[in-house]
């Protein structure tokens, strides 16, 4: 059945958003509570490559009256490129889809313990039960191994540690195997969910290359692009928002979040949607019809 929102309510809906399930700072309850606050209705819990923190998050949202919508955010690989999917509304309780959700979780601990040992010469005692712990003893990502490292003392603040050591090109920047884009669509797809191409800005890409991925995603059965995402130009916005409509995308929005502090990925603050764009949340299996 169909949300019923009332002619003044105003839902605020926010799709991406990070716990410390992967690499956010605050937990699945401290996040919502956060989300709570700053008035979002409708949250997504999209952490990487893992639906660890949904439970605790679910439970949460009761208590604050937020609905909460499955959510990930899977990394696979495009033409040698890294590019994140984001799965919404899937059953999280589907066999298929938490059996390949364990290769992806093997995957994400070899590449930890490959960066533990890349960094190996910075000569911090355990260094990978310490990120373990700082991931909240889930897998730990660079964030985490960054904060280990300005505990530790080895840099003064988190940007250091990206700059000289966890960075692209860096020792610490370690790749992943990664499965490909059509299988992570795939999974997505038959678990009921609908895939949407993550910030699609992010990845750097020429406007040509950019519309060959999105043709690609099409092809394996993506039905969604993100294209408000916090902290992106006006710009960015309307050739994201012209992507989606003349290929007939569902349009979703997030704000990415990761830590408090940074005003321009903050939850809840996201760009207005474009006009003339079919939002996701419409075809949820419970449709959030404003």
């Amino acid at each position: 059945m169909p949300v019923t929102i009332t002619q003044d309510f105003n839902p605020c809906i926010d799709l991406h958003c990070h716990s410390t399930a992967s690499d956010g700072s605050l937990s699945p309850e401290a996040l919502v509570a956060r989300a709570a606050e700053r008035g979002v209705t409708h949250l997504a819990l999209t952490d990487h490559d893992t639906i660890g923190g949904l439970e605790a998050a679910r439970e949460a949202a009761a208590d604050k009256g937020l609905n909460l919508i499955n959510g990930i955010e899977l990394s696979c690989v495009w033409r040698s490129l890294t590019i994140h999917v984001v799965g919404l509304d899937f059953d999280h309780q589907d066999e298929a889809f938490l059996a390949l959700l364990d290769k992806q979780n093997e995957n994400r601990w070899r590449r930890a313990r490959l960066i533990a040992d890349k960094l190996s010469r910075l000569k911090v005692d355990d260094l990978l039960a310490k990120a373990t712990e700082q991931a909240g003893g889930d897998v730990p990502g660079r964030p985490h191994f960054a904060r280990v490292l300005v505990d530790e003392g080895v840099v003064p603040r988190m940007e250091h540690a990206f700059k000289r050591y966890l960075g692209t090109g860096k020792p610490g920047d370690v790749k992943a195997c990664w499965p490909e884009l059509e299988e992570v669509v795939h999974w997505i797809e038959a678990a009921g969910g609908i895939s949407v191409l993550a910030h699609p800005r992010k990845y750097r890409m020429t406007a040509t290359k950019l519309r060959q991925l999105t043709a690609d995603f099409m092809a394996a059965g993506g039905r969604g692009i993100e294209v408000s995402v916090s902290g992106q130009s006006s710009g960015d916005l309307g050739f994201v928002a012209e992507l989606a409509r003349r290929n007939g995308l569902l349009a979703s929005q997030g704000s990415d979040f990761h830590f408090p502090g940074a005003a321009w990925c903050e939850l809840g603050q996201i760009m207005k949607m474009p006009e003339g764009l079919e939002p996701v949340w419409h075809h949820f299996q419970q449709p959030v019809l404003s």
